[in-house]
């Protein structure tokens, strides 16, 4: 097993969503170790939230196993055109797009873009959120509590409702949910209830699609270090990211790339519906 860091951590506060060169230590996306074995050869697929965190070790998974990419961003244009590289690297295509999922709008674009441009769609990873801290209810605004779910939830819906015509037949269709849909952290209250939401509809979703041959899973993660936690954590908090679970740390994006590869492989072609749980040994039950 790699020797990951444990906390403590430095104090490291930056502006939402972050940025993953100013994150101490720097997170491993798998950018040296994940090795490929063409288990998605030849198929194509969306991430949204794709440039960094999860989103970004799944992109140089996908890529080293032999998918075309349409990574979906909201702006940052630097981890954004790293990650690119990665994947090009690996002889794929990937398509950079940026703006904002939380506008209905944006979300049809991401799915006609990528069929137009890839020439297929197989894999939709739904994997882009936005999250931030609040001790009391009466600190979250009206908006702020509009937005989380507009980012989490709604912006799934839209996907998928304009996605679905393109996957019939043998596509795949994976969300991120969390460990707090089973174990709500009051401080992240909007984002959990979200997480909560994108568990039921996933597995309601599969029944709906099951049809049509679109398989719907989600994997649930517990802690893991990405930009979001130094962005929208205060800095007791970030110290200790990962401390309270049996692992004793926060899981590194690279390590949660491979239920992704996984699910979206033909390997699982009876799996539908399924919560996989990537907690570093915290149940969910």
């Amino acid at each position: 097993m790699p020797d990951y860091p444990k906390p403590p951590f430095p104090d490291q506060p930056q502006p939402m969503p972050g940025k993953t060169a100013r994150m101490d230590p720097e997170p491993d996306h798998g950018e040296q170790s994940y090795k490929g074995s063409g288990r998605l050869a030849g198929k194509h697929a969306i991430i949204t939230g794709g440039d960094s965190g999860i989103g970004r070790a799944v992109a140089i998974a996908y890529a080293r196993e032999g998918a075309d990419l349409l990574i979906s961003y909201l702006s940052e244009e630097e981890d954004a055109q790293s990650v690119a590289e990665l994947v090009e690297a690996e002889g794929r295509k990937c398509i950079l797009m940026a703006g904002d999922i939380a506008e209905p709008a944006h979300c049809r674009a991401i799915i006609e873009r990528a069929v137009s441009e890839l020439g297929d769609l197989d894999i939709l990873v739904n994997n882009a959120a936005h999250q931030a801290t609040f001790e009391e209810i009466e600190e979250i605004s009206d908006e702020e509590w509009q937005y989380t779910f507009a980012t989490n939830i709604h912006a799934m819906f839209y996907l998928v409702k304009a996605a679905t015509k393109h996957l019939e037949g043998g596509g795949t269709i994976i969300n991120t949910a969390s460990v707090n849909a089973d174990m709500p952290r009051p401080q992240l209250l909007a984002y959990a209830t979200t997480k909560g939401a994108i568990q039921n509809f996933t597995a309601g979703l599969a029944q709906m699609l099951a049809d049509k041959g679109i398989r719907v899973n989600c994997v649930a993660p517990g802690p893991v270090w990405t930009p979001l936690i130094p962005s929208t954590m205060p800095p007791d908090m970030v110290r200790e990211f990962g401390k309270n679970i049996p692992m004793g740390r926060p899981a590194q994006p690279a390590e949660l790339a491979a239920p992704y590869v996984m699910l979206a492989s033909e390997e699982a072609s009876f799996i539908s519906g399924a919560t996989i749980a990537v907690t570093g040994g915290k149940p969910i039950l």
